[in-house]
């Protein structure tokens, strides 16, 4: 009997929890199939990243993905040089300053699922505040930053401009909700209902491209009877 490659009662239990986790269907995932967050697992996978950063969280859905492909990693034997655990210095950072602009939380309590089972370290406060503050005092690097923040144009490209420059030679940043065609045909996003969510679309025009890759990841209509991925952007320096 053939069976999937995929474990699907980690991922329902874990991952989505049953498709209670939040904002899943703007990933264009359910509660089995992980969308875009698959995209996220595979970079982290194939280019061995270690430090990775979410610039705001939503349900938490893209933090488990970055904590469980670097925590599959170290079962393959990676990260041997340190002692690998969840919640080290190399592991998922998450800035969010729980405000509720562009969606809401749900796992801020330290005894949600989320927070200890996956352990991420939470930064609590604005993504430019938790740079300055926190992440250029102690000299952190990335190696995937994902930015899901303000969804203005000047929200998203402060936080690219900022976290860019502290992007590892071979680190890569993917930007989330960037596919325009949500916004044009009027669909509501889960939980941004009403909100402003062109920032990402419109930045996405304005990186020079001599500098950076820039590959866009768009779905939407693919499948009209499954959920459609709101956008995943990659971006590498050149």
């Amino acid at each position: 009997m053939k069976k999937s490659i995929l474990n699907y009662d980690y991922i329902k239990q874990c991952i989505t929890e049953e498709g209670q986790v939040p904002y899943l269907a703007s990933h264009g995932a359910t509660w089995l199939n992980l969308g875009d967050g698959l995209i996220i697992y595979t970079l982290i996978n194939f280019f061995k990243l270690k430090t990775c950063v979410c610039l705001g969280s939503g349900g938490g859905f893209i933090p488990r993905i970055m904590s469980q492909a670097r925590y599959d990693l170290s079962l393959e034997g990676y990260y041997k040089e340190e002692q690998y655990e969840w919640g080290d210095n190399g592991t998922t950072y998450i800035v969010d300053a729980m405000n509720g602009v562009n969606g809401k939380t749900n796992w801020e309590s330290e005894d949600s699922f989320f927070r200890k089972h996956f352990n991420p370290l939470f930064i609590k406060d604005t993504t430019e505040n938790a740079y300055y503050n926190y992440f250029v005092k102690r000299d952190i690097w990335f190696d995937l930053i994902h930015i899901d923040a303000n969804h203005t144009l000047e929200g998203v490209t402060k936080d690219f401009e900022l976290y860019s420059q502290h992007l590892l030679p071979n680190g890569i940043i993917t930007i989330h909700d960037t596919d325009k065609s949500w916004m044009e045909e009027s669909i509501e996003v889960e939980g941004h209902e009403g909100d402003d969510l062109t920032g990402p679309s419109e930045f996405i025009k304005t990186i020079d491209t001599e500098k950076f890759e820039v590959i866009n990841f768009f779905n939407n209509g693919i499948r009209r009877d499954f959920p459609s991925s709101t956008g995943l952007t990659i971006v590498r320096k050149r």
